[in-house]
């Protein structure tokens, strides 16, 4: 059967459903991807490695030429949830518009996918010195578990990897960490009209999120890296519930906040100084207090600025690598030994959003350019 076209790959790769939620109701597998790049590669000769990280969830290795080094080009197979009833075309159908190509993970990020393949199409019948690596993982939008699976098997995958998320076509090679934590606070319920009745855990959820505060603005005074647009380790709190009723002394409390860490900041040390402002508010005000992360979190990424691939990039864009507060896949794959970048066509601003689109005219510009690091990497390596 004949390659597709670039476009038509596009479209059945957006075609594919591949969400990635930690609602379970939502969650969906994203083994339609992996076979549709597993099919398309596997016909133009790359070594297929399919992995399963979990039930229906699955990370693809392909690989064309061997030995050490190399280049990976990476990206995730799985896009966010959608409402279709908020967009203007079908989510799963690649439509243009107005100089755009519209549908869900056009931006971020399965479209990518297309644009490598078309980069890599031309140069399969010249020798390649060292190996290409295509790799596509799963749950990236959730608990970026194919990637932490890749981490923790130790595979090494080459020597620079880039990952296609959307950068507007400038190099990224810092980005903070995410960090997503819940304190969960148990206290007693009772009757309003006398305190002395129960111990409010709305009272002691009030207490903590000042320390929480007090942490925040000593860490911004602390830590800085002007690099960023802003510059200071934030702290968001998110969402927060407790009690049932005005004249019931608050029993249980939840808070959920986010920790935007900078490179530099080690998790684990932000949460013990966090434990350490919590356990004198639970004998203070006799309830239990329990703090843990909702999910692993994803380290601060830094990639020094004298890397080849960091110089490699800038020359072939013409822009200098800057910083992001998203986080990635990066950290996990420079944890292999890979020099990382994070670089791909899309605009960040129209991500996980109704109408998520790729202006038309990066599409040539992207393909070039990767076809160039595909080039220097494998067929002229240095």
């Amino acid at each position: 059967m004949p390659l597709p076209s670039m476009k038509e790959q596009f479209a059945a790769l957006i075609a594919a459903p591949s969400v990635s939620c930690t609602q379970p109701s939502l969650d969906q597998s994203n083994r339609p991807v992996i076979d549709l790049l597993a099919a398309w590669l596997g016909d133009l000769g790359f070594a297929i490695d399919i992995q399963q990280v979990s039930p229906g969830k699955f990370n693809l290795l392909a690989s064309f030429g061997s030995g050490p080094g190399g280049l990976v080009l990476a990206g995730h197979s799985d896009t966010v949830p959608y409402d279709a009833a908020l967009w203007n075309t079908d989510p799963l159908k690649l439509t243009e518009v107005d100089g755009r190509w519209v549908g869900l993970g056009s931006c971020d990020m399965k479209g990518f996918f297309a644009l490598v393949i078309d980069a890599v199409l031309p140069l399969l019948d010249q020798p390649f010195k060292q190996p290409l690596l295509i790799l596509a993982t799963c749950d990236e939008e959730s608990s970026m578990s194919g990637a932490r699976a890749l981490a923790e098997a130790g595979r090494p995958l080459g020597r620079a990897a880039v990952i296609g998320e959307p950068t507007g076509l400038k190099p990224i090679r810092l980005h903070k960490g995410v960090m997503m934590e819940r304190i969960e606070i148990l206290g007693r319920s009772g009757h309003s009209s006398d305190p002395s009745l129960g111990h409010s855990a709305l009272e002691a959820m009030h207490d903590a999120i000042g320390e929480l505060r007090g942490l925040r603005l000593a860490w911004q005074r602390e830590y800085r890296n002007a690099q960023f647009s802003v510059p200071q380790p934030t702290m968001n709190f998110g969402c927060i519930h407790g009690g049932d009723n005005p004249n019931r002394i608050c029993g249980q409390c939840s808070l959920e906040f986010d920790l935007r860490p900078l490179p530099g900041m080690d998790p684990e040390v932000l949460r013990a100084a966090i434990r350490q402002k919590l356990e004198p508010l639970a004998e203070r005000h006799k309830v239990k207090i329990d703090y843990a992360p909702l999910f692993p979190e994803v380290p601060p990424f830094e990639q020094p600025e004298d890397a080849e691939l960091v110089r490699v990039a800038e020359r072939l864009t013409g822009h200098r690598a800057e910083a992001v507060a998203f986080g990635t896949e990066a950290p996990y794959l420079q944890r292999l030994g890979c020099e990382t970048l994070v670089l791909g066509p899309g605009d960040i601003a129209c991500a996980h959003q109704p109408g998520e689109y790729l202006e038309m005219s990066r599409l040539t510009p992207t393909v070039r350019l990767l076809r160039e690091l595909i080039e220097h990497y494998c067929l002229k390596p240095a």
